[in-house]
């Protein structure tokens, strides 16, 4: 079993703690009906997780398996994750119609947006409708905001039809989890701390994310494994992942540069391009196709709506700084893009007077780029702050193998990644 002090238990104390505040307030006044359920399944799975580790802090019974750390953990991911989600999509009605009740929304409309663009690719060739055939003036629900790459998930169930497992939302938990996995391999199979657990799979963020709508959380996954592939095994394996993920949404770019300078730090320019090389390579491989049938409908739904340019406007509008700046007027607004600006510029000097030596540095910067942006832009979503919390775990499980890793005598790769944080060296 896990040894642990007690100011590790504190700490555990405290995550459930808030993680049990953050459901039962969902549970108790969210207008959304997936929300309600997972925050009332989530209530009692913290509730739990905080009351085994109220348990483990006042007996520390260490031979029993209550006093793992990983016994609330578990509880956690099953009762706030596993059991809302088969409720949820087991719930859904084939029938159900879209329109302005959220409250018995069975699902976020992400997940029909990515089913619809599914079978639009069927039918048409392309995910993007054609606004200009609808009669009306469009709303944010009639866009997809998302690369053609997206699309994949909402297959299952444009080939097979209405079903609890066709629903997208398994087939983004099952990428997630192929992707946790292929990274863990491509590291060796490290050890992952508690810490990492929490604050990437089993924080309220992460699960009420995947629970009720699931794209943003294999677009985290495959940047960690897209972080992992370019320091473990080569550049075209981190490119292939990466245009990939930037394909599914475009919140992935600052991972994308943050990969592309700790590449050039570590393995020069030749590296670089091979890189870029193939990032553009495997872009146009699967944005050409749906670009040609469409390319007004592609632009508009891709670059103009996210970036506040559509012909409707995103309803994103949380009261974060950014935001809370941008509604004192024209001079608000101002002030938050120009204070976004000198963070943009601060961040970028950081990344490239002090690159990223390892996949936990790659972590941290981009969470830190991404955190930034969410809490200055002048409209964005609270719940975007899964980006910088999962990656902020991230980077403690990858800490934790290069700890790992240093304690055996290092060999440096011979296929062209990044050589490891022991060495600092360049494989040629």
């Amino acid at each position: 079993m896990e040894r642990t002090g007690r100011r590790t238990l504190r700490l555990d104390l405290l995550f459930y703690g808030v993680s049990l505040l953050f459901a039962a307030g969902n549970a108790v006044f969210s207008e959304f009906y997936g929300y309600r359920v997972w925050g009332n399944f989530a209530t009692a799975g913290y509730l739990l997780a905080l009351t085994i580790s109220a348990v483990q802090l006042v007996t520390r019974a260490r031979t029993t398996w209550l006093w793992s750390r990983w016994t609330p953990v578990a509880v956690a991911a099953l009762l706030a994750g596993v059991v809302p989600l088969l409720v949820l999509v087991f719930r859904r009605d084939p029938g159900f119609v879209w329109g302005n009740w959220p409250w018995s929304f069975p699902s976020q409309p992400e997940v029909w947006v990515v089913e619809r663009s599914a079978s639009l690719l069927l039918e048409s060739g392309t995910p993007y409708p054609d606004l200009g055939l609808l009669g009306r003036p469009p709303h944010p629900d009639d866009y997809t905001p998302y690369g053609p790459s997206m699309t994949l998930f909402g297959l299952p169930r444009a080939l097979f039809g209405d079903g609890a497992l066709t629903d997208a939302r398994i087939a983004f938990a099952v990428v997630t989890v192929l992707a946790i996995v292929l990274a863990l391999k491509v590291m060796g199979w490290p050890r992952v701390p508690v810490l990492a657990a929490q604050l990437a799979a089993v924080s309220p963020l992460t699960l009420l994310t995947i629970v009720v709508a699931g794209d943003d959380i294999p677009v985290i996954a495959l940047i960690v494994l897209g972080a992992a592939l370019a320091f473990r095994a080569n550049p075209v394996w981190a490119g292939v992942v990466l245009a990939v993920v930037i394909n599914m949404k475009l919140t992935a770019l600052p991972a994308l540069a943050v990969v592309a300078v700790a590449i050039f730090a570590a393995l020069g320019r030749r590296a670089l391009l091979i890189f870029f090389g193939t990032v553009i390579t495997t872009s146009a491989v699967l944005v050409i196709p749906v670009l040609s049938v469409d390319p007004q409908s592609f632009v508009e739904h891709v670059v103009l709506y996210p970036a506040g340019l559509g012909e409707a406007s995103s309803p994103a509008a949380s009261p974060l700084p950014g935001h809370l700046i941008a509604q004192l007027g024209p001079v608000g607004h101002a002030a938050s893009l120009a204070l976004l600006g000198v963070a943009a510029c601060a961040i970028a000097a950081w990344l490239v007077i002090r690159p990223p030596r390892d996949p936990a540095e790659v972590m941290l910067r981009t969470a830190v780029g991404l955190g930034t942006a969410i809490i200055l832009a002048p409209a964005t979503r609270w719940g975007y702050l899964v980006y910088p919390l999962a990656m902020l775990g991230a980077m403690a499980g990858f800490s934790a193998a290069s700890r790992e890793e240093r304690t055996r005598t290092p060999a440096g790769p011979t296929d062209g990644s990044i050589a490891s944080p022991d060495t600092r060296g360049i494989q040629a």
